[in-house]
C-alpha cells in the first residue's frame, strides 16, 4: 500500500504530466491538415529527437514492468533471454532493415506498413488483409494499458478498473488530435525521463550486489537454486536454451517489422541523418531492456512473491517493489515518484505509437479500401481516424479487463501470443520485399498465410491433440504441455516454416515454365 505522502505526490505528479502532455498535443494538432499529417508529421525532427522517440515507443511497459515480473519468478534464465539475447538480436536487425526499408517506403510514400506492403507487391488486396492482421496489436495495446493500470493503482491505492477506465480514456483521448507531430515530442521526453529512471532502477538493489555478485547469486539460490541457473526446466518460458537463445534471435530478428517501429525511419527528411539516427536509438534501448535485471532486486525483496500474506500477480511485482523500495523519507518518496513517473513513460510512449499506426492503418488500409470508389476529403479521413481511435478505445477497456481480473500467468503473454502472430506474418513479405527484387506477390502471401497458420496451430492445436489426443511431437512436445506455453515458441516456428516454403517456391519457380500463381 502506498503512503499518504506517496498518493500526494502521485496525484500532484499526474496532474503535471497530463499538462506537458496537452501541450504539446495541442501545439502537434494545430498542424495537422490531412491523415498523412498525422501518420508521419509535417515537422522537421532532429535525428536525435526521432531515435529517443523510437527508444520509447519500441520499449514498452513490458519491458519496464511486465517482463522483469517473469525474471522475478524465474530468475537468470529470464536475463539471458530478455535481457541479452533478445536486445541484441532486434538491434541488428533494426540496423540493417531501416536503411533499406527507409530507401523504398521514402519513394513509395507509405504512411503504414500494410501500405508498404501493397505498393512493394502492387496488390491492394495484400494490402488489405495485412490491414487485418494489424488488429492483432490490440493485444499488444492491452498490455500496456494494463501494465500503466497497474503501476497507477499501486501509487494512488485506486480501483484498478477505474484507474483502467481514466487511463484509456485520456490517452485515447488526446491521440485523436495529436498525431505523430505531437507524438515525437512526448516520446522524446518520455524517452529522457525512462533514461534517468533505467538507471534508478538499475542501481535500486545496490545493497544485494555492494558486496559482490557472487554474494547475491548466494541469496537467490537460497530462495530457490533455480533462479541462478542458465535455464529454468520449472518455467513455462526459459527451459532450455532452444527457449532461451534461438526462439528469442528469431523473435528479436522479426519483431523490428512491426509497424510502429519499423516505420519511425520515414520521420527522418535526409538520408544523412540515419547512422546518427540508429546510434542514439540502440544505445538507448540496450539499457532500457537491462532493465530486466530488476526481476531480481525484486525476488530478494519478496523471497515468496507476497506482501502481507498476499500473493503478488507477476504483473503486480514491480509497481509493488517501486512503492515498497522508495517510501521511507522525503527522498525517496520522491525518486520513487520519478520512477513511477519513468514506469507510466515506458508505457504511454508505446502505446501513443501503437494508436497511432493502428488507427492510421485501419482508417487507410482497411476502411478506405472497403469503401470502393468513394472519395474522403482531408477532414473526412480525420474525423473517420478520430472514430476508429474511439472504437479502439471501448475494445481495449473490454479485453484490458479480463487480464487484470483473470491473466493466465500474465498480459504479457496474450499480448505476445498476438502480437508475434503479427509480425511473423509480416516477416517474409518484409524481408523479401526489401532484399529480393523479383519477389512475386503470390508467393509472399504464401508465405504470409503459412506463417499465420503455423504459429496459431503450434499455440492451440498441437497443444490440444499432446494433452486430449495423446499424440506426440518429438523432443517438441515439452514445448506444448502445460497450462502456460510461451508464444516465442509458435512465433520463431511460423517464421522458420514460412521462410523455408518461401525459399522452396522461389526455387521451384525458377526452374519452372510456369511461374507460381495464387
Amino acid at each position: 500500500m502506498a503512503t499518504t505522502s506517496q498518493v500526494t505526490g502521485a496525484w500532484i505528479l499526474i496532474i503535471l504530466y497530463m499538462g506537458v502532455i496537452l501541450f504539446f498535443v495541442i501545439r502537434g494538432a494545430l498542424k495537422i491538415k490531412s491523415i498523412s499529417d498525422y501518420a508521419l508529421g509535417n515537422i522537421m525532427f532532429s535525428p536525435a529527437t526521432v531515435a529517443l522517440s523510437l527508444a520509447a515507443s519500441m520499449t514498452s511497459a513490458a519491458t519496464f514492468v511486465i517482463n522483469p515480473g517473469f525474471i522475478a519468478n524465474f530468475g537468470i534464465s529470464g536475463i539471458i533471454s530478455y535481457g541479452i539475447v533478445l536486445p541484441l538480436a532486434s538491434m541488428i536487425s533494426l540496423a540493417i532493415l531501416t536503411k533499406s526499408f527507409r530507401k523504398y517506403g521514402q519513394s513509395v510514400k507509405a504512411l503504414t506498413l500494410a501500405q508498404w506492403i501493397g505498393d512493394r507487391y502492387k496488390s491492394r488486396n495484400y494490402a488489405l488483409f495485412m490491414g487485418f492482421l494489424s488488429l492483432l496489436l490490440l493485444t499488444f495495446i492491452v498490455l500496456i494499458a494494463v501494465a500503466i493500470t497497474q503501476v497507477l493503482s499501486k501509487a494512488l491505492n485506486a480501483d484498478p478498473v477505474i484507474v483502467l477506465v481514466a487511463i484509456v480514456v485520456f490517452i485515447f483521448g488526446y491521440m485523436m488530435f495529436g498525431g505523430a507531430n505531437s507524438m515525437v515530442y512526448t516520446n522524446t521526453i518520455q524517452a529522457g525521463i525512462m533514461l534517468v529512471v533505467a538507471v534508478i532502477l538499475l542501481t535500486s538493489g545496490y545493497e544485494h550486489f555492494s558486496q559482490g555478485i557472487g554474494n547475491m547469486m548466494q541469496k537467490l539460490a537460497a530462495i530457490d537454486p533455480m533462479l541462478i541457473k542458465p535455464t529454468n526446466p520449472e518455467s513455462p518460458l526459459f527451459r532450455d536454451f532452444y527457449e532461451i537463445i534461438f526462439a528469442q534471435v528469431v523473435v528479436g530478428i522479426a519483431i523490428v517489422v512491426q509497424p510502429h517501429i519499423i516505420t519511425k525511419s520515414l520521420l527522418l527528411k535526409r538520408e544523412s541523418d540515419v547512422n546518427r539516427f540508429l546510434v542514439i536509438a540502440v544505445a538507448a534501448e540496450l539499457l532500457f531492456f537491462f532493465v530486466v535485471v530488476t526481476g531480481l532486486y525484486a525476488r530478494l525483496t519478496f523471497p515468496d512473491l507476497s506482501i502481507d500474506g498476499v500473493s503478488l500477480k507477476n504483473d503486480a511485482i514491480i509497481p509493488t517493489y517501486v512503492m515498497q523500495t522508495f517510501s521511507n523519507g522525503f527522498f525517496a518518496v520522491v525518486v520513487g515518484l520519478l520512477v513511477v513517473l519513468g514506469l507510466l513513460s515506458a508505457g504511454i510512449s508505446t502505446l501513443e505509437g501503437l494508436i497511432q499506426s493502428l488507427s492510421t492503418t485501419i482508417t487507410s488500409d482497411i476502411i478506405r479500401p472497403l469503401a470502393g470508389k468513394r472519395q474522403f476529403s482531408d477532414k473526412a479521413m480525420i474525423a473517420l481516424n478520430r472514430s476508429v481511435i474511439g472504437l479502439m478505445a471501448v475494445v481495449t477497456i473490454w479485453l484490458s479487463y479480463s487480464q487484470i481480473t483473470a491473466p493466465k500467468l500474465s498480459v504479457g503473454i496474450f499480448a505476445q501470443n498476438g502480437v508475434y502472430a503479427y509480425f511473423a506474418s509480416a516477416f517474409v513479405p518484409v524481408i523479401f520485399g526489401i532484399y529480393y527484387k523479383k519477389m512475386k506477390a503470390s508467393v509472399a502471401f504464401i508465405g504470409t498465410v503459412i506463417a499465420f497458420g503455423v504459429h496459431f496451430a503450434v499455440y492451440y492445436f498441437m497443444p490440444f491433440l499432446v494433452n486430449e489426443q495423446g499424440m506426440y511431437f518429438g523432443d517438441f512436445t515439452r514445448y506444448l504441455e502445460g497450462p502456460v506455453r510461451n508464444p516465442a515458441i509458435a512465433c520463431s516456428t511460423a517464421v522458420i516454416i514460412s521462410t523455408v516454403s518461401v525459399l522452396i517456391m522461389i526455387l521451384l519457380d525458377k526452374k519452372s515454365d510456369k511461374p507460381i500463381q495464387l
